[in-house]
Formats: C-alpha cells, sequence, structure tokens
C-alpha cells in the first residue's frame, strides 16, 4: 500500500521518502481555511491528499479571483520551493481534506540534498504555472459557460464527480456575479452534463463537459502527464 495519496510524495525514491517523511506533519484542512496570506511569510507547504484549495489573485481587495486550484496532484505555496518568502496572493480550501504539512525551510534543505526531488518539485511547479496562464487565457477570451466546464472538470479530476461549492464560490472562481453563476449552471444542466443542487454539482457527461469547455481544458493536464506522470485523476 503507497504510504501517501498524494501524487508528488508518492514519486519519491524509498530513500528521499524516508528522509522527508519524519518531517511532514499530517493535518485534516477545513473548508475555507487560509494556507497563506497576501505579503505574509510562508511558513508550510501542504501536500494534498484529499480536498480542494484555491489561489486567488487580488490580495485584501474585493475583486478576487481564482488563479488557480490544488488537490491531490499537487501541493500549495508553490512560490516557496523557487526560493520566494512570500507572494501577494491568498490559498484557502474549497473543499476540507487530509494533507502532509512541512515546515518552507525544512523542505528546501530536502530539496538541496536531493536533486531528483528539487527536480520533481520543479516540475510541478512549471505545471501550476500553466495552469495559471491558461485559466488568464479562459478569462480573457472565453464565456462564462465554456470556463465553468473547464473548472467543473478540474474540480472532478480533483476530488470526483460530486462537488460541494456554493454559487458564490463559483462566482469567485469565475470572476463574475452569481446571476450569471445560475445562468450557466442552467445552460450546463441543459446539455445534461451536470445536475446542480444548492451547493452542490453532481457530474453527469464528462466527455460532453470537455466538448464544452474546448481547448482551455487540457493543456496543464497534459503538461502534467508528459512532465510527471499519468492516472492521477479520479
Amino acid at each position: 500500500m503507497a504510504w501517501t495519496n498524494n501524487r508528488i510524495l508518492s514519486l519519491l525514491s524509498d530513500d528521499v521518502a524516508a528522509s522527508v517523511r519524519p518531517h511532514l506533519e499530517p493535518v485534516t484542512l477545513q473548508q475555507g481555511e487560509r494556507l497563506f496570506e497576501p505579503d505574509q511569510p510562508i511558513r508550510f507547504v501542504h501536500f494534498f491528499e484529499g480536498g480542494l484549495s484555491s489561489e486567488i489573485a487580488g490580495g485584501a481587495g474585493e475583486k478576487n479571483i481564482e488563479v488557480g486550484c490544488i488537490g491531490l496532484e499537487g501541493f500549495s505555496a508553490v512560490p516557496a520551493i523557487l526560493g520566494v518568502d512570500s507572494t501577494p496572493h491568498f490559498a484557502f480550501m474549497q473543499c476540507g481534506g487530509p494533507a502532509l504539512r512541512i515546515e518552507v525551510t525544512v523542505l528546501r534543505q530536502a530539496m538541496n540534498e536531493s536533486r531528483p526531488m528539487r527536480e520533481l518539485l520543479m516540475r510541478y511547479a512549471h505545471v501550476f504555472l500553466i495552469q495559471v496562464a491558461t485559466t488568464a487565457l479562459a478569462d480573457g477570451r472565453y464565456g462564462v459557460e465554456q470556463r465553468l466546464a473547464r473548472w467543473v472538470l478540474m474540480g472532478r479530476d480533483r476530488i470526483g464527480y460530486e462537488l460541494p461549492l456554493t454559487h458564490d464560490f463559483l462566482a469567485l472562481m469565475l470572476g463574475v456575479r452569481r446571476p450569471s453563476v445560475t445562468d450557466a449552471l442552467h445552460r450546463l444542466e441543459g446539455e445534461q452534463a451536470i445536475k446542480a443542487e444548492r451547493s452542490l454539482i453532481h457530474v453527469k457527461d464528462i466527455e460532453k463537459l470537455k466538448q464544452i469547455a474546448g481547448r482551455i481544458y487540457g493543456i496543464p493536464e497534459s503538461e502534467y502527464d508528459r512532465h510527471i506522470t499519468r492516472d492521477w485523476r479520479y
């Protein structure tokens, strides 16, 4: 049996895993819990074993928007592994779940001691940056329905076929008002791609969602497959 559900950690060699495991603290993250704050020192990196986190651009202002999401395929606080101590973004848990957290200073030391580990984490950083860039492309060039379909697919990849999400969060994620979210949900329901209930989206037809999302779904996913590993999705 694998010692962790986190896809990045599970790829470490036995000797590297053995050296880092004593420094990984199991934690249960709650929905809404903040992982790091804007322009504040980042203390921990979280390797998710479940749940779904969201990285938000906009800082302390009201016009925030999600720029990336992470689940068991990755880890939080990507800037920290790039040698940066803080970021204007913040991150919180969209859906709670288990994680293994490690102090940034300890993780950096482990990266210095293990080139394979350092390269693996850097490859994930590349994939996450591609995800952020694809989100910018989606927000600038595609409609709400296509962006919602993309995000539902991304959520399904990480936590399965039932997504416990409110209209308020979906509005934050898409950078639109709640009525636009409601209209887009109704259109996806009309296509038999999802079923939307109060604070819950049931994924019904993945292929239909991919057809609606078009080319804005699959770019970072392909990069993950190419640079890290396949078969991480639910």
